[in-house]
């Protein structure tokens, strides 16, 4: 197992990483505090982009508060900057194997010496919350919370949401079309119906509305969804 070292980047060790994977070797951005301390372990998932600047913030945000997070790098190294190309990007990423490499991932962090507790939380942005909706339904007690960010085109079965066995933050944008009200709604009501421990935040936005250079960023929205998302893995990795 082979890694990049780690720079310091405005408090934070951040940079690239790779661990083992099903096919070879994976790679991921790694954000943690400085220091020998241990930290709760979250797994970040990247929009249909890939790791470029948004995701790599935020790992390092999370960083800053408290947590070590990987982003795994599930294109491989692409990073596009067009919604054309992105999509053609999304549409080839087979979903089964970018669950299987997200949990490689999650063992990775599992394994690292600085991550305290060893169950650890999960979040994603847009296809990344998609991402984080499905790696709970498979995962095997590696999790402890997740909260997956305007996940679209999540339309699960009743038996898909049984299986999610740890507490929920879903957050949503209230007029984002690829996760509208009965979207929202057949969802909330699968996890009431399983009696599952989840939260919801629904904030006037559209899609995409935590990413600072785009052009469906809400700047309260986002603050607001930020503090959310804080006081959930707090709450729940410690």
């Amino acid at each position: 197992m082979t890694s990049t070292a780690l720079q310091e980047k405005n408090g934070v060790l951040a940079g690239f990483v790779s661990y083992p994977g099903p096919k070879g070797t994976l790679s991921g951005y790694l954000a943690r505090p400085t220091g020998t301390e241990t930290h709760p372990g979250v797994i970040l998932v990247q929009e249909w982009w890939g790791i470029e600047l948004q995701i790599k913030d935020m790992t390092e945000r999370l960083a800053r508060e408290g947590f070590v997070v990987l982003a795994p790098d599930l294109y491989h190294g692409t990073v596009v900057d067009e919604p054309s190309a992105a999509e053609k990007e999304m549409m080839a990423l087979n979903k089964e194997s970018a669950v299987g490499e997200i949990q490689h991932a999650i063992r990775y962090l599992q394994d690292k010496p600085f991550v305290a507790p060893k169950k650890l939380g999960m979040t994603g942005f847009c296809m990344g919350g998609f991402l984080t909706w499905l790696t709970a339904e498979r995962d095997q007690g590696q999790l402890a919370a997740i909260a997956p960010f305007y996940g679209g085109f999540y339309e699960p079965k009743s038996e898909d949401v049984a299986k999610i066995q740890v507490p929920v933050l879903a957050v949503w944008g209230d007029h984002d079309p690829s996760i509208p009200p009965e979207a929202r709604n057949h969802i909330v009501s699968l996890l009431k119906q399983h009696g599952k421990s989840f939260e919801t935040l629904v904030l006037p936005a559209g899609h995409a509305f935590m990413r600072d250079h785009g052009p469906n960023y809400k700047p309260d929205a986002a603050r607001q969804a930020w503090a959310a998302l804080l006081t959930f893995f707090k709450k729940h990795l410690g």
